[in-house]
Parts: structure tokens; C-alpha cells; sequence
């Protein structure tokens, strides 16, 4: 799994690269984390991901608290069909903002 970020001011996007699992908790953390205190909305662009787990779920959702909970600015954009539908079975459409 691989993690790319691009600091646009006010807006941090993070693509997601290979699978999305448990391996790849400390450096999707210190993606959003280290990326300053100016940001005030995330992408995540899962383009290139090939995979998602419960547990990167659950990073998902640590990142949204990170982000401000329910005032949190956060887009999960370009899934895959297998992404989408892991998102929605886990009704991520309620917390995030998924296109």
C-alpha cells in the first residue's frame, strides 16, 4: 500500500494505493495528522485502491473524529464498484461524503 498526499491550502487529499488494511494505519495517520493545523477538509481518493478492510474502516473513522466529527469535511472519492459497496454496506454514506 502506498499513501500520496497534496496540501492544497485548506484541503488535504490522500490517495489511497494498493489495499487499504491494517499495515497501512501509522502512515494514513500521519498523513492527516502531520499535514498542519490550516486544514479544514480531507479527500480521500481511493482511484487506485485495490482493497479495503474493517480495519481501514475503522481508520476512516478515526480520521473524520480527527477532522471534527459530525462538522468533519470529508470526501471519499473515485471507488471502485468492491470499494463502493463495502462503504455502503457500512453505511459510510451517513458519515462521509462518498462520489
Amino acid at each position: 500500500m502506498a499513501i500520496g498526499t497534496a496540501n492544497n491550502g485548506n484541503e488535504l487529499t490522500v490517495q489511497i494505493e494498493g489495499r487499504f488494511d491494517f499495515s497501512a494505519h501509522q502512515e494514513f495517520r500521519d498523513a492527516y495528522e502531520k499535514a498542519g493545523s490550516d486544514i479544514n477538509s480531507y479527500i480521500i481518493d481511493m482511484r487506485n485502491a485495490t482493497y479495503l478492510d474493517s480495519s481501514a474502516l475503522g481508520m476512516l473513522l478515526l480520521l473524520r473524529d480527527h477532522a471534527g466529527g459530525d462538522s468533519a469535511k470529508v470526501r471519499i472519492t473515485n471507488c471502485n464498484a468492491d470499494v463502493r459497496k463495502i462503504l455502503t454496506i457500512s453505511n459510510f454514506e451517513q458519515l462521509f461524503s462518498i462520489d
